[in-house]
């Protein structure tokens, strides 16, 4: 029987990084840069203001106050868009609104609140001349050309992941397409006569199939493309017509088939279309799985995870084995999953010598990571999954956790980048 860590090396051993495309720059959210972005030009551009208000000089505004303002003569108004057509002597001001381009001779912006101008304007008085308030600092509400970039800076890394951050920062730049690691293709095919597609009537002794849809989903969720195949039944023409529609794909993630007691149908197909290897490993649950490679009519070699049958098991095997190899093809270098350390609420058993990694839903309470199992841990028991929020994780040596002790928990719901 495989540990973990045995299993995880075998089956990342055979997953790189893909190669890049060029998308629009919408169509990125979530994949990785494939090049270096460097700026063709400077951010701000010129010299702008970061508030509504007057820009002047600020020796003609020093030691202005309420008891003793400055007058200024305003000779002009520039709004964001615009470019000044007067300069700024002394004894004059510009109204300016914000992000509009600094006139050339002014150093200071004053807000209008610093100003008369609320009070002239409920006179009925003209916006030809201006009382200031406040002595202001050289330079205040005055954004430098080149604040946020200079032109030809190195804006953003490759292998840098673009986010809504990313996208506005590129945007910025004037580039509406952007070279990113394209996203692996997982075909996603399901095997076994007892299953039914969702939507139709359910005839006796049958169930529908949802590993299809859970599987899928988690592609999708890890940043990949699922390739749905529908469901192979336990035949060896239809198996085989499903598999030939794995074409294309990067990765071919099966459920079912895999344990000692299926069909050995699924077995004789998938080793007899390539290298296949079948394990046990020491976890609970997900102990039957299957790795290796399908020979494409192409001549290429597609990698393929079996994973096992049981709802649970099939997305558990998924998060432990599948998910690092999506991501690792999407060129991402954070690969697992976030973890914390927290405390039990209740027991975990561990029976036959297993890894556990039990459904938990995980609070923080008075600073303490608190871990609640999510009812009986049953491989089948898909609704325990759907509760969970982590995998709390009990050691093969150990024949179970009490309610109080700590325990290493995978977050199931936390962004990679987040640190603890």
């Amino acid at each position: 029987m495989l540990s973990v860590e045995q299993a995880y090396e075998r089956i990342m051993a055979s997953f790189r990084m893909l190669e890049a495309e060029e998308k629009p720059l919408l169509d990125c959210m979530g994949q990785v840069l494939a090049e270096d972005i460097n700026s063709p030009l400077t951010l701000p551009p010129l010299a702008n203001s970061g508030m509504d208000g007057y820009a002047l000089r600020h020796s003609d505004i020093a030691g202005a106050s309420q008891e003793n303002p400055s007058t200024l003569e305003v000779i002009g108004i520039v709004a964001a868009g615009q470019m000044p057509d007067k300069t700024v002597v002394p004894g004059t001001a510009i109204r300016i609104m914000t992000g509009a381009p600094v006139p050339d001779g002014a150093d200071t912006v004053v807000p209008f609140e610093g100003t008369d101008e609320v009070q002239r304007k409920r006179e009925g008085k003209p916006l030809d001349q201006v009382a200031i308030y406040a002595d202001m600092p050289p330079g205040c509400n005055v954004r430098p050309a080149g604040e946020d970039v200079s032109q030809g800076a190195l804006v953003l890394e490759k292998g840098t992941v673009v986010r809504a951050a990313e996208v506005g920062v590129i945007a910025s730049l004037g580039m509406d397409t952007v070279k990113v690691i394209r996203r692996p293709v997982v075909a996603v095919l399901a095997t076994g006569d007892e299953l039914e597609e969702t939507g139709a009537p359910l005839p006796a002794g049958k169930i529908y199939d949802s590993n299809t849809f859970s599987v899928a989903a988690s592609v999708v969720a890890s940043g990949g493309v699922p390739k749905i195949l529908g469901i192979a039944r336990d035949n060896l023409e239809d198996l085989n017509a499903k598999l030939e529609a794995t074409a294309g794909a990067d990765l071919v993630v099966t459920s079912a088939g895999v344990s000692k007691g299926d069909y050995d149908i699924v077995k004789e197909v998938l080793n007899e279309r390539g290298e296949m290897n079948f394990w046990s490993v020491r976890m609970r649950p997900a102990k039957p799985l299957a790795f290796g490679h399908l020979n494409g009519a192409d001549g290429k070699t597609i990698p393929l995870l079996g994973l096992p049958g049981n709802p649970v098991s099939a997305m558990v095997a998924f998060e432990m084995f599948a998910r690092p190899a999506i991501r690792t093809m999407l060129g991402r270098t954070k690969i697992p999953r976030p973890m914390v350390e927290g405390v039990l609420t209740a027991p975990i058993r561990n029976e036959d010598g297993r890894r556990v990694y039990a459904r938990v839903e995980v609070e923080l309470k008075d600073g303490v990571y608190q871990a609640t199992p999510t009812g009986p841990q049953g491989s089948n028991i898909l609704t325990s999954m759907s509760r969970a929020n982590g995998l709390a994780i009990c050691p093969e040596d150990l024949p179970g956790k009490d309610a109080g002790d700590q325990v290493q928990i995978i977050m199931l719901d936390w962004n990679e980048e987040v640190q603890v």
